[in-house]
């Protein structure tokens, strides 16, 4: 299918064939008949990825923050690797767009059919593709009459419309609207049908002039001077009961006219995104209400409302962004909303790359209309072969499930470097960064679902690399095709998913790999090498400083990611079990108070101790990571996985990666590891031991029932 998207690099927009997206749980697979470019935000994007690295610095002083405290924590090599591997992902441009549903998701079933027609909503979902994924909650049905370029406006509706409401205003109101591209335009409609009287201010001629065609009580150019008596005559000297702010623009100007126009205790509302540095005279002197308004409406930036279809109780918020969505959508099937005037240009998606050079040009645009015209069908292409086909012997063929940032940054550029490497395919649920993926490590082609992987005859193993919640499933159906695999951690989120990945593994005859790269670092390796000949039972102390995720993350969803316990503490229980080597016999598990502090303590069959100290409480910018090790009168430290060292006897001996001093970089063991697994798939090694990863697995699940349950549990393993 295609798809327009923005190098956040190098500032160029393309148009891509791309695997189409998968439907998953909740969701519709719309076959996308308009997308509208809202020429001010999509032009702000645009702006921002073409500028030079220290320009986008200068405008997210935030993000570079971020970067300098990873550099501090994990070195420059790392973080320099993380950066432009963040950058090489294309954005995905649109977000407001209608279409024909083609497939229905888990769940809604009973509420929609094949065929309905649909307004989709959101970044990163409506975008300007061919066929979108969108969550139920950011869709509206769509009323017979409205016609799909129309229904494309439905986003843009909502934003006016939650402007409207942020402005509690009531019949016979006078409003200011000032700026007049398409959120303003559909504003000023609005407030009409809401019985307001309305003054709509722009500096651009033909703006003002549409505005006034479409009903708007009184205009103004701004460019014609000063209309301080226009407003008086308008507001019979009282002022705006209400101000609503939906310029594009850098400058403080609308936010000071906002106070000078307004009436004592009115509401200012900024629906669009100007200057904010707000007189605090004016404003005090008035007590004036200033409102930022939330996109869409209620549930906007809320992953359970947005992802996982949550409803809110309508005796406590009547407007969310969906009914917003209903809404807008009634008022064009009435004609209180006036779309066609509104569109200025209609390309093809085919000439999508004309439509954002009139955008971004010197012709006057308001909407900019993209349509799609092929049959969905055509737009269903199982795979897109980026190379040609080649007869490959004595290289391991690997496929991946799953083109995320870690992939990208980590797995992918490994294996490409490994010459015993021919990358086949590459799927991921959006099918965006499966393409990304291929296209820059030279996989052969980028599949819409597995079965094409599982069909490749050239594909030997596959990485899955997707959330949590779907691991066990892929790495069953995987072995089941006869494949090796390497897994992610978490191998499995319940003690069934883990049963049943065991079962299929010992039917399989297949290598099975899961990433715990800890245990192969070159530190981890020194230590053990080095208590080896000290021969003494360790006690062993594991500390993570992880920082906090953000609240929406979906690794802190326990259906989705398990929580940081099963999705990132499995990391280190395998560690300890690694550097103790002794099974355990217990396991206790406690949880302190924030988000994600917890202490889990292992007790091994030799009477050595393990404990991890997790926790989200720390300054991120202190290494990450620290263990250390206590046997025999000997201590063993590994720093960051940036360093290693032994003290005995009153001496230190200190282990550095060749090259890791010099580079500041950390070996976490994830190039050794893919290395053991690519050997292990030739017959070249014993493979792995699946068994210590089941081990692992199964304790990080036992951890959990014991901080649920709040006592010590016996390792039955």
């Amino acid at each position: 299918m295609k798809q327009v998207v923005q190098n956040m690099r190098s500032g160029q927009m393309d148009l891509l064939d791309v695997p189409a997206p998968q439907v998953g749980k909740g969701e519709l697979l719309v076959s996308t008949k308009a997308s509208v470019i809202s020429a001010g935000t999509e032009k702000m994007l645009i702006d921002f990825a073409a500028k030079s690295l220290l320009g986008k610095a200068q405008e997210r002083p935030d993000l570079v923050q971020k970067v300098m405290e990873k550099a501090k924590r994990d070195g420059l090599v790392s973080t320099a690797k993380s950066v432009f591997s963040k950058l090489e992902q294309p954005l995905p441009l649109g977000y407001s767009a209608a279409g024909e549903v083609i497939a229905i998701g888990e769940g809604l079933e009973s509420q929609y059919k094949i065929g309905d027609r649909v307004a989709i909503a959101g970044a990163g979902l409506a975008n300007h593709a061919e066929i979108n994924a969108v969550p139920v909650n950011l869709t509206a049905k769509i009323p017979s009459g409205v016609l799909y370029k129309h229904a494309a406006f439905t986003t843009l509706a909502a934003i006016a419309m939650q402007g409207v409401r942020n402005a509690n205003i009531s019949l016979g109101d006078r409003v200011l609207v000032m700026g007049l591209g398409l959120v303003g335009q559909l504003t000023s409609q609005l407030l009409k049908a809401s019985g307001c009287k309305v003054f709509a201010t722009d500096y651009s001629a033909d703006r003002v002039k549409l505005a006034e065609e479409c009903g708007v009580d009184m205009v103004h150019l701004m460019s014609a001077g000063n209309m301080n008596g226009l407003v008086n005559d308008f507001t019979n000297g009282k002022g705006f009961d209400a101000v609503v702010i939906c310029a594009a623009t850098d400058s403080h100007e609308p936010v000071n006219q906002a106070a000078t126009f307004a009436r004592d205790k009115a509401t200012i509302v900024m629906t669009g995104k100007a200057g904010t540095e707000i007189p605090y005279s004016s404003y005090m002197k008035k007590e004036l209400n200033f409102v930022v308004s939330r996109s869409y409406g209620p549930g906007r930036y809320d992953a359970n409302f947005e992802q996982k279809g949550q409803e809110y109780p309508i005796g406590y918020i009547r407007w969310t962004e969906k009914a917003n969505l209903e809404e807008a959508l009634h008022l064009m099937s009435t004609g209180q909303l006036k779309i066609d005037p509104l569109i200025s240009h209609q390309f093809d998606i085919q000439d999508a790359n004309s439509a954002y050079e009139t955008v971004l040009g010197d012709i006057p645009t308001l909407g900019v209309v993209l349509e799609y015209n092929r049959a969905y069908e055509d737009r269903l292409e199982p795979r897109q072969n980026l190379r040609p086909v080649e007869i490959v012997t004595g290289k391991v063929g690997v496929s991946f499930i799953g083109a995320g940032g870690f992939s990208q940054g980590v797995l992918m550029p490994l294996l490409q470097k490994n010459e015993d490497v021919n990358l086949t395919g590459v799927l991921s649920k959006n099918g965006l960064s499966a393409q990304t993926a291929g296209k820059r490590f030279g996989f052969r082609f980028s599949a819409r679902d597995e079965a094409e992987l599982w069909e490749d005859t050239q594909t030997n193993a596959v990485m899955i690399t997707t959330r949590h919640n779907t691991h066990a499933e892929y790495v069953c159906q995987a072995l089941s095709q006869n494949k090796h695999v390497f897994v992610e951690k978490p191998l499995a989120m319940t003690f069934d998913e883990l049963d049943a990945v065991e079962t299929m593994y010992k039917q399989s005859g297949r290598v099975l790999m899961v990433g715990f790269n800890r245990r192969y670092s070159p530190y981890t390796q020194a230590l053990k090498d080095t208590f080896k000949t000290i021969g003494a039972v360790r006690q062993i102390i594991i500390r993570v400083n992880a920082g906090r995720l953000e609240e929406d993350n979906w690794q802190s969803d326990p259906a989705v990611g398990g929580g940081r316990l099963i999705g990132e503490c499995c990391h280190f229980i395998d560690l300890a079990m690694t550097l103790a080597e002794s099974r355990a016999e217990e396991i206790y598990a406690v949880a302190g108070k924030g988000q994600d502090v917890m202490t889990i303590t292992i007790r091994h069959a030799n009477g050595g101790l393990s404990t991890i100290c997790y926790t989200s409480e720390g300054d991120t910018s202190y290494s990450k990571e620290r263990v250390e090790m206590y046997a025999g009168g000997a201590v063993g430290i590994i720093d960051n996985f940036m360093g290693a060292e032994v003290i005995q006897n009153g001496k230190s001996k200190k282990f550095k990666v060749k090259g890791g001093f010099l580079s500041g970089s950390q070996d976490k063991g994830h190039a050794n590891e893919l290395a053991y697994f690519l050997a292990a798939v030739k017959g070249d090694i014993t493979p792995p031991p699946a068994e210590k990863m089941f081990i692992s697995t199964r304790l990080t699940l036992l951890a959990k029932e014991s901080m649920l349950q709040g006592i010590p549990l016996k390792a039955t393993l």
